[in-house]
């Protein structure tokens, strides 16, 4: 909840409130305080457990925090009953990168394994045969 207050505004925040309340009433109002945050939690909870309750057995297994976007979306990647742990775990993208730049530049993707004698039999069909400059027919009629 308060992730993002470092220790200068916490510090800050403490002297506020002595200079505020007083260092006699400081006390009474942390009390206070305190006790309104138990009793909202109190109140949350038992309206939790109401609607759980209104809504039946079928949903026992609800979650309030489901209704958080990121966490339905997580949790439902999560669920391996569509197979998606399977697909992201085969996935490995550094081998599909290095496969594509390869194929790019015309390299063998497997010349450590296959250096044998037959690398020269192979045809790359990346490369465009090289032909002498030959230009290509001018057609009059398509320009």
């Amino acid at each position: 909840m308060f992730n993002d207050i470092g220790p200068l505004e916490l510090i800050t925040l403490v002297v506020l409130a002595v200079l505020v309340f007083g260092p006699d009433k400081l006390p009474k109002v942390i009390q206070d305080v305190t006790r309104t945050i138990r009793k909202i939690r109190e109140f949350s909870e038992s309206a939790k457990q109401d609607i759980r309750q209104e809504l039946g057995p079928e949903f026992k297994d609800f979650e309030f925090e489901d209704l958080n976007p990121k966490t339905f979306i997580r949790k439902q990647l999560d669920n391996d009953e569509l197979g998606l742990k399977e697909i992201r775990n085969g996935f490995d993208l550094k081998k599909e990168m290095a496969e594509v730049t390869d194929a790019v530049h015309g390299r063998d993707s497997d010349s450590s394994s296959s250096s044998s004698g037959a690398a020269g039999a192979t045809v790359d069909m990346t490369k465009k045969p090289e032909t002498p400059d030959e230009r290509p027919p001018y057609d009059a009629d398509a320009t």
